[in-house]
């Protein structure tokens, strides 16, 4: 047993735990090798998650762990290559490390040549001196493995290339059914190795048209985008509900919403006036209305099976994928202005500091006074759009955030403000421009208040004993933390590590660099070393936020987790039906670890649909100079983002020029050796842009000529020393080096 001398294991003996187990380590199995109790078993989950997030472990298939960028001690393997000696190698089938090729693993048969390329094993694996080595269990049958590609003819046969990035393979069409060159298709690969072929089973179309790169984020991750016939009928029917007489009437309020302007859906509404009791002189009374979506969506009725396995609505720039039926999401849930409308209120009183003196929840009937755009609503109050409203209902809202702000700077949160792209399309989905999304004044508002309706909703909660989905956020691993001192250090920015780390420290760092040029990449940095947040009924606070208590409440016709907030108060307050049942109750883990995931698959299926967008966009400018920034340095290139507009293209380091290239782990740069050019993450520099695929997404870089010979990178020559450090002739600014 590895007990430690008290309380949870360290890292490293987590990770020798893994190592030497003989079973597939689980958090089972690992809390019962260290002997834990049940309250340390809690702390190992944790502890465990933040290792994940830290990259020291992965989870694979079946809950088990192994270290980051190994292979599980049990695992499924694909025959790879059969080399000219005869030896079989195989490469895990899940990889899922973006930078690190998946290691090779030599097959060590029983029964020479019986293993061909393509087969799936089931195999114990094991990492000597000389790489890893695999032991072959049994052979499995063959997956029926779905490839989302696009058609191409070569010599009057078809093939099928796939759409994913990192899929290097191509396969001969069997079956076309009825799809012709350059159509996009799922095909479901079929036949034994070395013979396999693709069958198309769904024809989608031109893979260049205006709705294909959502299309194709939809199919690679998996995403349901239809709905049951039965969910549907019910939304039908649960959308005919009256209101009832037992709701808080507010319609005589003049709530407003204010939204995007492509917003699809309205779960909130604001309303704030001066509160009038001297007990709580220069504070204010505020309303925060949602949707009640719990009123209509009742556990285990089939609208909510359909929600909670999508678990979020997914927003793409041509078209939404929702949560909900589309005549609850857009229409019968939707706060529309002049409409009758259920919410859950959200009744504060907030002090002239910003402080959240009471609160409470209500069911109530709304009507909302106007849907306001955020440049609409900030317009009026700049003075430059004249509404009706400004004085009696934006002025007051803008007051009481002025108190609410001073609460938020207090606790000072992480304040990043990274831009969003936006992808903007004209009326038959094409391309007009991509660009950084504008931060508004109106925007901080509305999130502000959403924040505080969050921490009422939590603290509510807690205040009644009842269920609480958390978001957690929690604080950097030292891990993390040393990773970004050391790439401070590269800029010449001081970071100290015996300090007690909160949010404002990040915000103290970003004060001393101002507006120096690698500003961004240091914002991007300061992002990555955080954890990723996560939804849970156990409370971590929000490190991000500065919270100690935070719930999401404000947005459930979009995401499920703002539903079981609702259905619990609902339930805490005896709000009538639709309250959270005893058995949602008991397994409010599992629907958050199920829900987390489901967002993290959103996060990526919206952001690899921008960068198809940004890639069209950039298609036609396929040969151009294009200013970009280097995001990451690796010892196969380096990445970098076209400045103004995205997307992520490689440069290889094969194309940099004759010269070999080192690369310094501790500054993360390449450094000539000839020339002593150095690459660092945070450069600007000026490369041509050598192709941009609209259907993976890619962009790849080149050199402009006559700014270094395009070839092969040179072995090393034994002794050679750095002539010189300093910048390539391209790049035009680069930050404080160390």
């Amino acid at each position: 047993m590895y007990k430690p001398k008290a309380g949870l294991p360290t890292r490293q003996q987590i990770l020798d735990f893994i190592a030497s187990s003989d079973v597939p380590a689980g958090k089972r199995e690992i809390a019962k090798g260290f002997g834990l109790s049940a309250q340390d078993k809690i702390g190992l989950k944790a502890l465990l998650k933040d290792m994940a997030d830290e990259g020291l472990i992965d989870s694979a298939p079946g809950r088990a762990f192994h270290k980051m960028g190994g292979v599980p001690k049990v695992t499924v393997l694909r025959i790879a290559d059969v080399d000219d000696a005869g030896n079989v190698w195989a490469v895990p089938e899940r990889w899922e490390a973006e930078g690190v090729p998946p290691p090779r693993l030599r097959v060590r048969e029983r029964k020479r040549g019986a293993l061909g390329v393509g087969e799936r094993i089931l195999a114990r694996t094991e990492e000597a001196g000389n790489g890893w080595t695999a032991h072959p269990m049994k052979v499995l049958a063959p997956a029926s493995e779905q490839v989302l590609g696009v058609l191409r003819e070569e010599a009057g046969r078809l093939w099928l290339t796939g759409v994913d990035k990192r899929e290097r393979r191509e396969f001969a069409v069997a079956d076309a059914g009825g799809a012709a060159p350059g159509d996009l298709v799922l095909a479901e690969l079929a036949g034994k190795p070395p013979r396999i072929a693709a069958r198309v089973v769904n024809k989608l179309g031109d893979p260049f048209a205006a709705r294909s790169f959502s299309l194709i984020a939809i199919h690679k991750h998996g995403i349901p985008d239809v709905f049951a016939v039965e969910a549907i009928d019910e939304a039908k029917r649960v959308a005919q509900l009256p209101l009832g007489d037992d709701r808080e009437d507010l319609r005589h309020l003049p709530i407003v919403a204010i939204d995007p302007e492509d917003a699809r859906d309205h779960d909130d509404a604001v309303w704030a006036q001066a509160d009038e009791d001297p007990a709580n002189a220069g504070g204010w009374k505020a309303i925060v209305a949602i949707a009640d979506v719990s009123f209509y969506v009742r556990p285990k009725s089939e609208i909510d099976r359909e929600a909670r396995r999508r678990g979020n609505s997914v927003y793409f720039p041509d078209r939404v994928v929702p949560m909900l039926p589309e005549i609850l999401s857009a229409d019968v849930c939707s706060l529309k202005e002049g409409e009758d409308r259920a919410a859950l209120a959200c009744h504060l009183v907030i002090g002239k500091d910003g402080s959240l003196k009471s609160w409470r929840f209500t069911r109530a009937v709304v009507r909302i006074a106007a849907n306001l755009a955020y440049e609409e609503a900030q317009a009026a109050i700049d003075g430059t759009l004249a509404l009706d409203m400004t004085e009696t209902v934006l002025k007051p809202l803008w007051g009481c955030w002025a108190s609410l702000a001073k609460a938020r700077d207090a606790r000072a949160r992480l304040d990043l403000d990274l831009p969003e792209r936006r992808v903007v399309l004209d009326e038959r989905g094409r391309i007009m421009s991509v660009a950084p999304r504008e931060r508004l004044d109106a925007h901080r508002l509305i999130e502000d208040y959403m924040i505080a309706a969050n921490v009422a909703a939590a603290k509510a909660l807690e205040g009644k004993k009842a269920p609480v989905m958390y978001r957690d956020h929690e604080p950097p691993s030292r891990e993390k933390l040393m990773a970004l001192k050391d790439y401070l250090e590269t800029f010449g920015v001081p970071f100290a590590l015996g300090q007690v780390i909160r949010p404002a420290t990040f915000n103290h760092v970003l004060e001393r660099i101002g507006d120096a040029d690698f500003r961004p990449q240091v914002m991007e940095q300061v992002l990555r070393t955080q954890t990723q947040a996560y939804y849970s009924p156990a409370n971590h606070g929000h490190f991000g936020l500065g919270l100690g208590s935070y719930a999401h409440f404000t947005s459930p016709i979009r995401r499920y987790a703002d539903l079981i907030v609702h259905r619990s108060l609902v339930a805490a307050y005896g709000l009538g039906a639709g309250g959270l049942p005893a058995e949602d109750a008991a397994g409010m883990e599992a629907i958050g670890e199920t829900i987390s995931r489901l967002e993290r698959r959103a996060m990526e299926a919206e952001r690899d649909t921008i960068d198809r967008y940004v890639a069209s966009f950039l298609s036609e400018r396929v040969g151009q100079i294009m200013e970009v920034r280097i995001t990451g340095v690796t010892n196969f290139g380096f990445f970098a983002t076209v400045e103004g507009i995205g997307g992520d293209g490689l440069m290889p380091v094969r194309d940099l020029g004759g010269e070999y290239f080192r690369f310094d782990e501790a500054t993360r740069t390449l450094v000539g050796e000839d020339s002593g050019d150095v690459y660092a993450q945070g450069q600007m520099l000026d490369l041509k842009l050598a192709e941009a695929n609209p259907v993976s997404g890619a962009l790849r870089f080149e050199m402009p000529e006559g700014k270094g010979a395009a070839g092969p990178a040179r072995a090393r020559k034994p002794g050679r020393e750095i002539k010189r450090r300093g910048r390539p002739a391209n790049i035009r600014h680069q930050g404080k080096r160390r």
